[in-house]
């Protein structure tokens, strides 16, 4: 690791705020307190209605969050978070279980670490998410067939209907759409997504995939936005 990118490490730390919630006190402290040395603001909750009031108060930039909460889980939990908080939100889950991950993700989650956990990995990816690279405002719409995108607002209309996706979501369509003849393969749209440094399970992006195809209405065995292209990665469809 260069000294420029640790250099801007600290300076992100810095400026970001972090919620740990987990019921365990442990977990609290090993993650909440490297994290806290390394500069970034951080607030712990011990469980689901904890979280959510810190949530509104705290306003953090990134929300870890333990799936097995005793008083909610935390999916429902990042439901609710969702519907005031754009905090970008990684689960916890103590199940190597590809539903846990597959739900958590379609309600909002950016990205899940499994424990037991490599607390050096944790922080790499905290580090990773937030260099996402984000769309740089302009008043550019862009259309393909009946799906509208409109990148300055963040938003997405098929037909006259607004879709509401989350923010890797919309990051995934709008690195679909910038070129839409262009397939991009799984390591790019990983890059683009997630950092240039990010580390985990590339499985991460199917999920996304299948959630934005989802909301689009674009299932079944010919999609007209989001195309499969085999052993390679993904571009945009026609619409059509």
């Amino acid at each position: 690791m260069t000294a420029s990118t640790d250099a801007a490490e600290a300076n992100s730390a810095l400026r970001s705020r972090v919620l740990v919630v987990d019921d365990s006190e442990d977990y609290r402290e090993l993650i909440g307190e490297p994290l806290a040395n390394e500069g970034f603001s951080v607030q712990t909750a011990v469980d689901g209605r904890d979280a959510l009031e810190r949530a509104r108060s705290f306003q953090p930039d990134i929300i870890i969050l333990d799936l097995g909460l005793p008083d909610m889980d935390g999916v429902e939990v990042c439901r609710r978070i969702r519907t005031f908080s754009d905090a970008y939100i990684v689960m916890l889950t103590a199940r190597d279980d590809e539903v846990d991950k597959v739900v958590g993700l379609s309600v909002g989650a950016d990205d899940y670490v499994t424990k037991p956990f490599s607390l050096r990995e944790l922080v790499a990816r905290i580090h990773a998410i937030l260099r996402r690279p984000r769309a740089t405002p302009d008043d550019e719409s862009r259309r393909i067939g009946d799906l509208r995108i409109d990148r300055s607002a963040r938003q997405v209309f098929v037909g006259d209907d607004p879709v509401e996706l989350t923010r890797v979501e919309f990051d995934l369509l709008d690195a679909l759409s910038e070129n839409p003849r262009i397939v991009l393969t799984r390591a790019v749209l990983l890059e683009r997504l997630f950092g240039p440094d990010w580390i985990g399970d590339d499985h991460v992006l199917d999920v996304h995939v299948s959630n934005l195809r989802r909301k689009l209405g674009d299932g079944g065995r010919a999609p007209k936005y989001v195309v499969t292209v085999r052993g390679v990665g993904y571009r945009m469809g026609t619409g059509s």
